[in-house]
């Protein structure tokens, strides 16, 4: 204990350790989760550059930045950035919003490992992003991982539970505008000219005001739905980009290649280039400059009959809903062409269980793939006239992974992705699980499904009552009254602390 901490109260004696976070605090399996991702922090060897010196007996070859480097601030604990990526995606929290809640937050700090009240922020929003990029797919799903293991060591879920599961697909929509013509062409022009600023290029003229005018006509010939006049303005836009286009192409002839501005700028021109040439029939269209892996899928609803994001597969148990696989799947692939590969994430998930899926309950999306899932039942009401009564009851329950799908978009941040790229797109849908099992433990704490450890509790208890027996009795032989009534009172704060349910 510092010297600071000495007249500071604990968290443990400042919340109701019954509370479903603290309990749960206390279930979570931070070592595994700390084993785990510790090995993608460790400091890597670099080879170092090799430069000629020249020395008292001529020239001579030394290597420069080799070896294993230890600057830098040291890293915030691991326990901590995985808590924090556990709260904000079971609470829907953004980066910056999280860090101010920890901050007022106990529970948030108690969950985070914190011994004593921190009324600070636990570090900046940023660093958040940085540890989420550093752990990967791969450091997420242990993320997940961890969640499911202590469902089934809390005895919240039973082993059987896991041998049948059900699958589902969605759509994660990106942080997009809607795209239109109009929008695109505008947006293109406008960071092509950027992009050639930066890079060091004077443009004879960027045509910036005739390219808003456009965009503003196009809009009021959409409404009006005077489509002739639409299209007219369109290839006029596509025009104007194509003049920009070509006077940068001119003029960057003789830059420096290997440039980071110049890599970027050839970038966004091939990007540009495609908004020119495609058609509205064409596949692999491009619907926005910043994130071109994003996809048009239609999954047939009325209110939205297209959705702009990446298709998503989910997996649930058939009994308790704990969600046990989320993986994104680029390129709109068929449903069923994309299940043996969320059963293998499934099974890596569940492998130190002992168990894996055997029976799986799918929509009418996933017929025709039993020769490519050998070992697994599928079961779909396609196969209604061969299915056993209880597997028609079984069947009966196919429709409960809706709800958890609705809740991951609603609750859970899985409704948009704002993380860059393919790699972005999966870590949000692998953490979105995560924090919807969170959820689900924190339910199961409430409904006393998982019962709080009091042995812990009693053991602190005790030991804090032999230290300040020793310390009262050692104070009273030095005399010291004012201690021993402190210590006294300091015994009395520890017998609030409740030990029994």
């Amino acid at each position: 204990m510092n010297s600071t901490d000495f007249f500071r109260a604990r968290l443990d004696q400042m919340i109701d350790l019954r509370h479903p976070l603290a309990v749960l605090a206390r279930r979570m399996p931070w070592e595994q989760i700390e084993q785990q991702l510790s090995a993608l922090f460790v400091h890597k060897n670099r080879p170092g550059l090799a430069k000629e010196v020249v020395g008292l007996f001529g020239p001579s070859v030394q290597i420069a930045g080799g070896g294993v480097s230890n600057a830098g601030r040291p890293r915030l604990p691991i326990r901590l950035m995985a808590a924090l990526l556990y709260l904000k995606y079971a609470y829907n929290e953004s980066d910056e919003s999280l860090v101010e809640r920890w901050s007022q937050d106990v529970y948030f700090q108690y969950f985070s490992g914190m011994a004593y009240f921190e009324p600070r922020l636990p570090c900046d929003a940023t660093q958040i992003g940085r540890f989420r990029t550093v752990i990967g797919e791969a450091g997420v799903e242990e993320i997940l991982k961890a969640t499911i293991d202590t469902a089934l060591k809390s005895k919240a879920i039973k082993p059987a539970d896991f041998e049948r599961v059900i699958v589902d697909t969605t759509v994660q929509e990106k942080a997009v505008a809607f795209p239109t013509d109009s929008r695109l062409l505008e947006i293109a022009r406008y960071q092509v000219v950027k992009a050639a600023k930066a890079a060091g290029i004077p443009l004879k003229q960027t045509l910036a005001g005739e390219g808003k005018r456009l965009r503003r006509r196009a809009g009021g010939y959409a409404h009006a739905k005077q489509f002739k006049r639409l299209r007219r303005v369109l290839k006029r836009q596509r025009t104007v980009l194509g003049i920009v286009m070509r006077e940068v192409r001119r003029k960057m002839v003789n830059l420096d290649q290997k440039h980071t501005a110049v890599i970027r700028l050839e970038t966004i021109l091939e990007r540009a280039q495609r908004l020119c040439t495609q058609q509205p029939k064409d596949k692999n269209k491009l619907y926005a400059m910043h994130a071109p892996e994003v996809e048009c899928i239609g999954k047939g609803k009325a209110k939205q009959p297209y959705e702009f994001g990446v298709k998503t597969s989910i997996a649930v148990t058939h009994r308790g809903g704990l969600v046990v696989g989320a993986r994104t799947f680029p390129g709109n692939p068929y449903d069923g062409h994309i299940l043996s590969a969320q059963l293998e994430q499934t099974t890596i998930l569940l492998e130190d269980i002992g168990k894996q899926p055997k029976q799986v309950f799918v929509d009418l999306g996933y017929r025709g793939v039993d020769a490519d899932n050998p070992g697994v039942d599928i079961i779909h009401r396609g196969k209604a006239k061969s299915l056993t009564q209880e597997q028609r009851r079984w069947l009966k329950r196919r429709q409960a992974i809706e709800p958890v799908i609705g809740h991951l978009k609603s609750d859970h941040r899985m409704s948009r992705c704002w993380l860059k790229g393919e790699v972005g797109d999966a870590i949000n849908a692998v953490l979105s699980a995560a924090g919807y099992n969170l959820r689900w433990l924190l339910r199961a704490v409430a409904a006393g499904v998982i019962k709080p450890i009091y042995f812990v509790q009693i053991l602190w208890w005790m030991i804090s009552e032999i230290r300040l027996a020793a310390d009262t009795a050692a104070q009273k032989k030095r005399g010291n009254a004012w201690h021993g009534d402190w210590c006294l009172g300091h015994r009395a704060g520890f017998m609030h602390l409740d030990v029994a349910k």
